[in-house]
């Protein structure tokens, strides 16, 4: 791969980790507030049963996107030491160049589309 194509990959990275890494800490300030927060009322009960609900699921689903966000975050440094090291753009198990289509889609992929493929079906079982 050229010098000029890895150092629009690496941007592309760089850029998509700076815009998780800020989704992360809108996370944390959503999942760290709470209505109760918010309206001033710092009492460890909440006035209504339903507001305690509310409460419990906001924080759930901050905790989700706030897991799903910090692998995506593991993949993307894996991809930028992948390419700081001279292997990006090769899949990992076949070593064939990833094409660049499935770069510009998802640049921090390990895998071909041949390989992602089989990997996916062995996750489902199905043959």
């Amino acid at each position: 791969m050229r010098k000029t194509e890895l150092e629009k990959y690496e941007k592309l990275l760089l850029k998509k980790r700076e815009e998780l890494a800020e989704q992360i800490k809108q996370t944390k300030d959503v999942r760290d507030s709470t209505s109760k927060e918010a309206s001033g009322d710092l009492s460890s009960y909440s006035y209504h049963m339903a507001d305690q609900g509310t409460d419990t699921m906001e924080r759930e689903k901050a905790f989700m996107f706030a897991s799903k966000s910090g692998r995506l975050l593991y993949h993307i440094d894996e991809a930028l030491r992948r390419l700081r090291k001279g292997e990006f753009g090769k899949c990992q198990v076949c070593g064939k160049q990833i094409q660049k289509a499935r770069l510009e889609a998802v640049p921090h992929a390990r895998l071909c589309i041949e390989c992602k493929e089989k990997e996916e079906e062995a996750k489902t079982g199905r043959h």
